[in-house]
């Protein structure tokens, strides 16, 4: 079934007859688009903090001034066991731009944990694996 058409000038198409209410990337970034492409890559491991360093009563966010969005919550509770800034992309269904916006956000606030993963291994040289090979036929 075809999405709604617009209704007005002003009034755009916020909801598709299959899909229901549509919600715009940009309304969930407040039309924010930057973030740390190095530290939040799409392999980036996100872990929750249990208790941020800058909240020793567990008073939460809101008391310190910034009421996280229904999104962030949604994160905080995902990333209880890591996953990577691709899986929980995934998992909301949103723009990879999107999630990384409210991981951003998150990571101000110190109330998530980024860690890269380990780097690949590197590969001895073809010469190396010749001369291993060489000492295993003198055996």
């Amino acid at each position: 079934m075809p999405a709604t058409p617009p209704r007005g000038h002003g009034d755009s198409a916020w909801y598709d007859d299959a899909a229901g209410p549509v919600v715009r990337p940009y309304a969930l970034t407040g039309g924010r688009t930057d973030y740390d492409a190095e530290v939040l890559d799409l392999v980036a491991l996100i872990t929750t903090e249990e208790e941020p360093p800058d909240d020793p009563e567990g008073v939460g966010p809101a008391a310190r001034g910034w009421v996280p969005a229904p999104e962030h919550e949604m994160i905080l509770e995902l990333c209880r066991t890591p996953l990577s800034v691709v899986e929980i992309a995934s998992e909301l269904e949103l723009a990879l731009g999107v999630v990384r916006v409210l991981l951003g956000d998150l990571l101000d606030r110190e109330l998530v944990r980024v860690r890269r993963p380990a780097p690949v291994a590197q590969f001895p040289s073809e010469r190396v694996l010749k001369e291993v090979i060489d000492g295993i036929r003198a055996l």
